[in-house]
């Protein structure tokens, strides 16, 4: 039975019950019904403890079954009824903070654009926004929603992109500037560029996250489970002593009742959607609360290279032809090859060359962490490694980071970027190792020489380049687990197998790289690196916050059972103060939700202090 329909009928029951004795001055029916709802919602946790016993884990539902039978068994059938309110009700809750987990997000599929205002001849047609087209000029009007990524042709206007990145201040653009679909237009009218269609473009990688995490709903670790055995014992041998030395067995339910583990189920939960709320608000899409406590307990981290620790704009260095072959006509072959692929090379080629000058695009592959080859204005061209685009060619040794082009089966020259480190990447990187994660690690598909450099800089202390995808699953396995769980961070297709080889992937996803978003645990919506070390330090202050309020929560109902040894506190009014005690342990789960002024290495101070 659905906990929502388990919390329903015990309050039906429980009314029922109350009627039939005060209304019709009927106890023994009244008894006999809470009972049987007592022993039959007993029974499904008995079922539900068998599964988790099964699984390899002991959790806390042996105490609460023992708590309901043994109210039951010595009549106190009204404060089972309490105690049976309060398990379902806990259930219904955890039930209701998981869908709420991503409320944030989940409202951008209420307001995902339908229609996009497309340029024919000087008019306007309004078309789906899946039939939009890469170069196609549309009209975004005030008040609207950009429907596509792309970029300003025309008018000066300011947008609201809280819903993408979390930034709350609306951005002003002009012609030139980036677009990012789902960013909210504000007063004027602009004429863009069409750059990305609609299913590769950041607002629809949004709804897919959306919809992949409805799909995958999130695994809450209840952090009790893992004092079950201790509690459980604790209560057992108090409510056991009671009896014993009372000689009343009504003492030993007495005890138990404030025993129930309500708060304990209800800590952690509520802590983690409350962490994964705050940090959605933040520009950071966490998928699950497992994530929460792994990030938490990270001690590795991993960077990609190119478009993570540097800029996510290269600029063009220089381009080196073979004789015979102009500039103009390399950079032409290339970008035009290079137009829909999301690789941060793809992206600042494309950008340098300019969206008019690009070749008609057919029959288009990708080979992850390779290349492209596809056939442009009837010519085979080949972007990318020199060993995929030209395997016999000589080495060729280059200062910075290259692509290498082959048309047909002639190689025809490389391109060169400056690879611009972000200028936040020294400082998260310092705060990250302050958080705890002392090993860092860089790798990269990229030259050694050019990836030594870029290291030195921003702090990183080991190095591997030259790495395909699979090299960099491999490193990630072979972490010692003495180093583990280990986090993982990229930008691009290419990321995507690393980013779900690790314990945890988080994607810088504010490029709309779909796959890589869709392939992490964590998404950073802003392009934004210092963002990691936010996500980090939020996972930090959730944990500290749920097991702080589980530890709470075991104080508080072991002093109770004390008292309730002496026969002061009656099982009905133990019952209520469980109610109470409930109310407690979730205001103080809540605190995970309030933005922290602190900064995130002083909440690992605080942290390791607790």
């Amino acid at each position: 039975m659905h906990n929502s329909y388990k919390l329903g009928a015990t309050c039906g029951i429980g009314v029922l019950a109350l009627i039939l004795q005060f209304g019709f001055a009927q106890p023994l029916p009244a008894q006999i019904l809470v009972s049987a709802l007592g022993a039959l919602i007993a029974l499904s946790m008995f079922v539900e403890m068998i599964k988790t016993l099964r699984s390899g884990r002991y959790g806390v539902d042996l105490l609460a079954i023992i708590a309901v039978v043994a109210t039951i068994a010595v009549g106190e059938y009204w404060a089972s009824l309490l105690v049976l309110v309060m398990l379902t009700g806990g259930d219904s809750l955890e039930d209701y903070a998981a869908r709420r987990a991503g409320l944030e997000l989940k409202a951008l599929l209420d307001n995902s654009p339908q229609v996009a205002h497309r340029i024919v001849e000087q008019q306007l047609e309004d078309i789906p926004v899946a039939a939009v087209q890469v170069g196609d000029r549309l009209v975004i009007k005030p008040g609207e929603l950009v429907p596509v990524d792309g970029h300003v042709l025309s008018g000066v206007s300011s947008f609201n992109e809280a819903s993408l990145t979390g930034e709350a201040r609306p951005v002003e653009k002009s012609i030139g500037a980036d677009l990012l679909s789902g960013s909210l237009n504000g007063d004027v009218s602009v004429t863009m560029m069409v750059d990305q269609i609609a299913a590769n473009s950041q607002y629809q990688a949004i709804i897919k996250l959306v919809k992949q995490s409805e799909a995958q709903p999130a695994h809450f670790v209840r952090m009790a489970d893992r004092y079950a055995i201790p509690f459980t014992a604790i209560a057992l041998l108090i409510a056991g002593g009671a009896w014993l030395f009372s000689g009343d067995p009504v003492r030993f339910a007495e005890v138990l009742v404030v025993a129930s583990p309500c708060p304990l189920i209800l800590a952690a939960p509520i802590a983690l959607v409350a962490g994964m709320s705050r940090a959605s608000r933040n520009g950071i899409v966490v998928k699950t609360g497992t994530t929460i406590e792994k990030l938490a307990s990270a001690r590795t981290i991993a960077f990609d290279k190119t478009g993570t620790i540097t800029q996510g704009r290269l600029t063009v260095a220089a381009v080196k032809p073979v004789a015979g072959f102009s500039k103009a006509k390399l950079l032409q072959l290339a970008a035009s090859a290079e137009q829909q692929s999301s690789h941060i090379l793809a992206r600042s080629l494309v950008d340098y060359v300019g969206t008019t000058e690009l070749l008609p695009l057919t029959h288009l592959s990708e080979v992850t962490g390779a290349g492209v080859a596809a056939e442009v204005a009837g010519q085979y061209v080949k972007v990318g490694k020199l060993d995929y685009v030209a395997p016999t060619a000589q080495q060729i040794m280059t200062e910075q980071t290259a692509i290498h082009v082959a048309v047909g089966k002639q190689y025809v020259g490389y391109i060169e970027f400056n690879d611009q480190v972000r200028p936040e990447t020294t400082t998260t990187i310092q705060t990250l190792r302050q958080l705890g994660l002392e090993h860092v690690m860089m790798l990269t598909g990229d030259q050694a020489a050019i990836a030594q450099t870029i290291a030195q800089k921003v702090g990183v202390d080991e190095v591997h380049a030259g790495c395909l995808p699979q090299d960099k699953i491999q490193l990630l396995k072979s972490v010692p687990s003495a180093q583990q769980p280990v986090i993982m961070v990229g930008d691009g297709v290419n990321d995507a197998p690393s980013l779900t080889a690790a314990d945890v992937g988080i994607a810088m996803g504010a490029h709309g790289a779909t796959a890589a978003s869709e392939s992490a645990d964590v998404v950073i919506l802003k392009d934004d690196l210092s963002k990691v070390s936010y996500a980090v330090a939020i996972a930090k202050d959730t944990m500290r916050i749920a097991k702080s309020d589980v530890l709470t929560g075991i104080v508080i109902l072991v002093v109770l059972m004390l008292i309730a040894t002496t026969g002061v506190i009656p099982a009905l009014v133990g019952a209520l103060l469980q109610e109470a005690v409930d109310t407690i342990t979730i205001l103080l789960a809540l605190r995970a939700r309030k933005d922290s002024k602190k900064a995130p290495a002083k909440i690992m101070k605080q942290t390791k202090l607790e």
